[in-house]
């Protein structure tokens, strides 16, 4: 069976290096490219992200890519987004209260209010009946903030850190989470197994 050619988007604002080798070691075709030709013409589209919210966004922002995601989104591509790669697909952040995300989907991004911040490190998710390709399984967290989706169905997986928290949401063509799997040794490589199929 042939394999999905997969883009990386490089903006900026997302550890590509790891994402690759995890590409290369399911021995999967990929590019980390910006050039808006090649990810259209992509099978599957990785949109991974870290850092400051603001940040991430005003990258999107100041080479109109965000505007480019969203029409990638709406055309229906296979959708991956990791991480901050998950949070700018909402409304707003409380870590960033003036600036809007993407707004694919209607919520927010709120802060762990009690525990030490950042979370660093594996944490067990537990799947919802919305997932199609996570195991619950020990994933690689780092993250001080988490989605908060006003629509609660697109919830695929949960978490706990000293709350119950959104940990990967799930609709139509879009597949987003909190974690890494490129990170996250066993469970991720079943993951992106799955995904890639």
């Amino acid at each position: 069976m042939k394999k999905p050619n997969v883009a990386i988007i490089d903006y900026g604002a997302g550890n590509v290096k790891s994402l690759g080798n995890m590409l290369a070691f399911l021995d999967v075709p990929y590019k980390i490219t910006n050039d808006r030709n090649e990810i259209k013409s992509a099978d599957r589209i990785i949109f991974p992200g870290q850092g400051h919210f603001a940040q991430a966004m005003e990258k999107l922002n100041s080479k109109d890519v965000a505007p480019f995601i969203q029409d990638i989104i709406a055309d229906g591509k296979v959708f991956l987004g990791i991480c901050l790669g998950l949070q700018v697909l909402f409304e707003k952040s409380e870590e960033a209260p003036d600036v809007e995300g993407l707004k694919i989907f209607k919520g927010e991004v709120k802060k762990f209010q009690t525990g030490k911040t950042p979370q660093i490190g594996w944490n067990k998710i537990q799947t919802t009946n919305n997932n199609s390709y996570l195991g619950s399984d020990y994933f690689y967290f780092v993250n001080s903030y988490y989605v908060y989706p006003e629509n609660p169905e697109i919830i695929s997986s949960t978490a706990n850190y000293h709350i119950d928290f959104c940990a990967s949401v799930e609709y139509k063509n879009i597949t987003a989470m909190q974690f890494h799997p490129e990170k996250s040794s066993n469970a991720g490589i079943e993951f992106f197994k799955n995904w890639l199929k």
